[in-house]
């Protein structure tokens, strides 16, 4: 399955995420802490990490539709719930790396 990700610059991460986590646990099977979400949907997978200056998204999910699907709810969701912050998600092809080129976790 190809991995996509983004960074999204905002200070609000840690409300952004939890506003979407806690929304789409009622659709799908969330797993949370303080810091990160990960998110079972039915036609893919998303982790969330909320930094102090940005929300970190990678997801993962068949390559078409279900890819398709996935970025638009993400993308959107999150610009519904982020109030008066103009966010931009900026969707990249490959797995979320540090700048290490480790996974966050």
């Amino acid at each position: 399955m190809p991995h996509f990700h983004a960074r999204v610059p905002t200070p609000r991460a840690l409300r952004n995420m939890t506003r979407l986590y806690k929304h789409f646990g009622h659709k799908a099977e969330v797993q949370a802490d303080e810091h990160q979400a990960q998110v079972a949907f039915a036609f893919g997978q998303c982790r969330m990490f909320a930094e102090p200056d940005q929300l970190l998204i990678e997801c993962q999910a068949e390559a078409g539709e279900a890819e398709k699907r996935l970025r638009f709810v993400i993308d959107d969701h999150l610009h519904r719930f982020s109030g008066d912050e103009a966010l931009r998600v900026d969707w990249r092809d490959g797995p979320l790396l540090s700048p290490a080129g480790e996974s966050p976790v």
